[in-house]
C-alpha cells in the first residue's frame, strides 16, 4: 500500500464520528445515509464530508439506489481488515443506535 493512500486511511480512521459509522456498517452489513443521518443527528454536509472520507480512503463501497446512496464496508481493504475487531469491540461505542428506518422500504432494527 503507497503511502499516501496509507495516509488516508489512518486519517479515516482517526475520528471518532467515521469509527462509529463503521461500526454501523458492519452490524447492519449496508446503511443508506438516511439511515446514517438519523443516528448522528449532524447536519447532511457534514455527514457527507465524513463519508467522502472513508470513500477516499477506500474503506467504504457505494451502490445507488434511486436517489438513494447505499455505503457498505470494503472488505478488500487490507487496514479495515487488520482494525475491524478493534472497530467492533464492545466498548468502543457504549450508546444504542435504535431502530434506523428511512422514507423508503429500508428498515433496521
Amino acid at each position: 500500500m503507497e503511502l499516501e493512500r496509507l495516509r488516508l486511511v489512518f486519517y479515516a480512521l482517526s475520528d471518532r464520528v467515521r469509527l462509529k459509522i463503521l461500526r454501523l456498517l458492519l452490524e447492519h452489513g449496508e446503511l443508506c445515509v438516511c439511515q446514517l443521518q438519523q443516528v448522528f443527528g449532524i447536519s447532511q454536509p457534514n455527514l457527507s464530508f465524513h463519508l467522502r472520507v472513508l470513500r477516499d480512503a477506500e474503506l467504504v463501497r457505494t451502490r445507488k439506489e434511486g436517489k438513494w446512496v447505499h455505503y457498505s464496508l470494503n472488505y478488500d481493504n487490507p487496514v479495515l481488515r487488520v482494525n475491524l475487531p478493534l472497530i467492533e469491540g464492545k466498548d468502543v461505542f457504549q450508546e444504542s443506535t435504535g431502530t434506523l428506518s428511512c422514507d423508503v422500504e429500508n428498515k433496521i432494527t
